[in-house]
């Protein structure tokens, strides 16, 4: 079965940093584009970063705070956020699309979301 699952969310301290893992069971990771997207309270879900099949490139629109990046021995994507503000707030998912990339933004496979509180 097909899955993935989120994980490194928790409360963080506005300028404080996570680690968001998406990590995937019965299928591997590196012949899927990932995109990361988060969702905040009463707004429409919004895309945060993404890396194309076999990383031949990666998209963050906030790359100075957002990267990302791919460990496909632990057939895991990791989201690494920085300088953290109130208003990245929100459910972060990962999603995954066989053999496409980033433009395609078509994505078949969700997690169920982890969630991340940027609060003082």
């Amino acid at each position: 079965q097909l899955q993935l699952v989120e994980s490194g969310g928790g409360l963080v301290q506005p300028g404080g940093s996570l680690r968001l893992s998406c990590t995937a069971s019965g299928f591997a990771l590196r012949d899927y584009a990932i995109g990361w997207f988060r969702q905040a309270p009463g707004k429409e879900r919004e895309a945060v970063s993404c890396i194309n099949m076999n990383d031949s490139d990666n998209y963050s629109p906030d790359s100075l705070r957002f990267t990302i990046s791919r460990d496909s021995a632990k057939n895991t994507v990791y989201l690494h956020m920085n300088s953290l503000k109130p208003e990245d707030t929100g459910v972060y998912y990962c999603a995954a699309e066989l053999f496409s990339l980033c433009d395609s933004g078509r994505f078949t496979f969700w997690g169920q979301g982890t969630q991340v509180t940027v609060s003082s």
